[in-house]
């Protein structure tokens, strides 16, 4: 991969020590406590930048920004930046001049935190490149990416469960279907119990009764009423005839307990005749 031409900050830190550390007796590792902690032979700001794959640790003046010591990481964990074993804020980096000469001095924090944004600012530079390098090459060679298999193996089944796939035992059946009018009015159902209540449907349209369609009775409108007679009418003898036929002319009417008197006063005997 390429290295970009632009240099990223990755993390800065405004306190750190330099210490002098003895030559490494064993292969066990560095041990703070062997340093003179109590004596850091420079203290200044820490900042740690990024050019393409490669990590810069830097050494700088707190005040004038001026480069104190460089130490390039190509690998983390490697052997340019290496943990103590009996602390978690000390490290060994390792320095160059530009010439050549290398050199392992020791570094440390006061606060446990920043420490621990060192650690975690290389991890993830360098989990950055790896990703990097695998986009790579995948570009270059589709083909030999690994392939999702999503068939099934030999011998390997699978179990679904859906609900409410199985009618229930004692369930209701079907509901009873509604007769439907060819008129477009249906009616529901009495209720059990009640009283049935007759719907008068619009004019023009049947009736649907016991499952057979009935015309419903048509009330005569005002136009096919016998007319009625005027006044001039109401005193003529003739016209009262026309409408009763029962009426005679110049007689009035007779009450309605009237003939029954009349034929009780026939039926008695008469006396002296």
């Amino acid at each position: 991969m390429e290295e970009s031409g632009y240099e990223s900050v990755l993390c800065v830190k405004p306190d750190v020590h330099v210490y002098r550390i003895p030559p490494r007796a064993t292969n066990r590792g560095y041990r703070a406590a062997e340093w003179q902690l109590d004596q850091p032979s420079w203290s200044g700001r820490l900042r740690i930048t990024a050019k393409g794959q490669m990590a810069y640790i830097k050494l700088e003046d707190r005040t004038s920004g001026e480069l104190f010591a460089q130490a390039p990481v190509d690998q983390f964990p490697g052997t340019a930046v290496e943990s103590v074993t009996d602390s978690s804020r000390y490290f060994v980096i390792r320095i160059e001049d530009g010439n050549g000469r290398r050199a392992f001095i020791g570094i440390g924090f006061g606060d446990r935190g920043d420490a621990f944004d060192f650690n975690v600012a290389l991890q993830d530079h360098f989990k950055w490149v790896k990703q990097q390098c695998e986009f790579a090459k995948q570009a270059q060679n589709p083909d030999q990416g690994p392939k999702l298999d999503l068939g099934f193996k030999e011998g390997q089944t699978i179990k679904l469960n859906i609900a409410n796939m199985k009618k229930k035992e004692g369930a209701a059946g079907n509901p009873r279907a509604r007769p439907a009018s060819t008129g477009g009015l249906s009616l529901l159902p009495p209720p059990p119990g009640g009283k049935t209540s007759t719907l008068i449907p619009p004019p023009g349209e049947q009736l649907a009764v016991g499952g057979s369609l009935v015309q419903p009775a048509v009330a005569p409108s005002s136009d096919q009423l016998p007319a009625r007679p005027s006044q001039a009418q109401a005193g003529s003898s003739s016209d009262l005839s026309t409408v009763f036929p029962h009426v005679t002319s110049g007689k009035a009417l007779p009450r309605l307990g009237q003939r029954k008197e009349d034929e009780a006063l026939l039926s008695w005997p008469v006396f002296g005749a």
